[in-house]
């Protein structure tokens, strides 16, 4: 089968690899109709996650068919369309019992190393280094998933990839990042950065009841899609005292709640946004937290920070004392996916909400370096990017052979 593979910073490729083949009577092994690039993908693409090995096949963010299952998988059958969460969960250990999927205790293989750096392991992801597992991504033909019963979520076939493909990922991530910060009706939520997961945030707090949502970014088009999609108030940080302004737009309090949907590779040309970029290239610090030090700043008082933006380890001169004297909130993590797919599913079916609005660009996975470059570059007016790795290859035989069966609605 043909899937991008990681060999460095800022290099990817299209090649040739041998296909998936069960491991686990537990597995499924799905052939992938829709898989996207998700901006922690660029983190490894930037060369700022630990533990990537040259050949590592990418992707987190992906659903298709089950083309083959194990005895041990009840709840689906061959043809299935589902939808796969990226956190790889068990669904019988203590934490996965709590539906703190992300937090599995058992699907890392690798969980000692990730003990060393973190002092506690977590659930395997699909295609996110091996101190994460080490798990083939979905950026690929065909990708084998783990506890086929736990996470993959069977969609109905009215609803088309597009509408559905952010239940993997982002979807869930921008409601829980919202859910974490306790928002009130009618209370105001700042959302640092307008990039896929912010902008759902904006959706998702409209839903959960937000009296008024603001949104930061320097992107053009992503303060576009924030205002006119989102229906959000935005500020442009290249332009304006983000900190001093969300105090002036709220009565001098600031914000009720805080989203860092940005994480570890926030930009900026500030005095403190330079130091990090010094101290990041000399590795004296894994991290960019400027916009983590923002939105401690800006919050109101006895107010949420809600951090889903992905950080891989060590950050420095954040104003923690300023966080305690302010009685803050912080509630951050990879997402419990599986905990919300029934839900979203449901709203995406009831158009309640609609996450394809996001996606700039819809390529076959052969243009998958060149979608990582402008992504990551933020050219061609690039907000999200979908690979159809089925665009140029043939029906894989198991699909053919049972095509019509498949194709009947669900």
């Amino acid at each position: 089968m043909k899937a991008l593979r990681w060999y460095g910073t800022k290099d990817v490729r299209v090649e040739q690899v041998p296909d998936p083949v069960m491991r686990d009577d537990s597995d499924i092994i799905i052939q992938v109709t829709s898989t996207a690039i998700c901006g922690s993908d660029l983190h490894l693409y930037h060369g700022y996650m630990p533990t990537m090995e040259r050949g590592d096949i990418l992707g987190h963010e992906f659903m298709g068919r089950v083309i083959e299952k194990g005895p041990a998988v009840t709840k689906l059958a061959l043809g299935d369309r589902v939808v796969v969460p990226f956190t790889i969960s068990c669904g019988h250990c203590p934490f996965c019992s709590l539906q703190l999927f992300s937090l599995c205790d058992t699907s890392n293989p690798n969980a000692a190393k990730q003990k060393e750096i973190y002092g506690a392991s977590t659930a395997g992801l699909f295609g996110y280094s091996h101190l994460m597992g080490g798990f083939a991504g979905g950026q690929a033909e065909y990708v084998r998933v783990p506890f086929g019963d736990v996470g993959p979520i069977k969609v109905p076939e009215h609803l088309d990839d597009e509408r559905v493909l952010f239940l993997s990922d982002i979807l869930p991530t921008a409601w829980m990042a919202v859910e974490n910060t306790g928002i009130r009706p009618g209370e105001t939520i700042a959302i640092w950065g307008c990039g896929p997961v912010g902008l759902l945030a904006i959706r998702c707090a409209w839903l959960q009841g937000a009296g008024r949502v603001i949104a930061i970014d320097r992107i053009p088009e992503r303060l576009a899609l924030a205002q006119q999609q989102g229906k959000a108030e935005v500020l442009d940080s290249s332009q304006v005292d983000v900190v001093a302004m969300l105090r002036e737009l709220c009565d001098g309090q600031g914000p009720h709640a805080c989203i860092d949907a940005v994480g570890m590779e926030a930009h900026g040309t500030s005095l403190g946004e330079i130091y990090d970029y010094v101290k990041q290239a000399v590795k004296l610090e894994t991290d960019r937290p400027n916009v983590l030090r923002q939105a401690i700043q800006a919050c109101r008082k006895g107010g949420t920070l809600s951090v889903p933006g992905v950080y891989a380890g060590v950050i420095d001169s954040v104003p923690f004392g300023t966080a305690f004297a302010k009685g803050l909130t912080f509630r951050m993590g990879q997402t419990h996916v599986q905990r919300y797919l029934p839900d979203l599913l449901r709203r995406v079916a009831a158009d309640e909400i609609d996450p394809s609005f996001i996606i700039s660009h819809r390529l076959p996975l052969s243009s998958a370096p060149h979608a990582y470059d402008i992504f990551s570059k933020h050219e061609e007016r690039c907000t999200k990017v979908v690979l159809d790795p089925q665009r140029e290859i043939a029906v894989h035989p198991a699909m053919e052979a049972s095509a019509l069966a498949f194709a009947l609605p669900a």
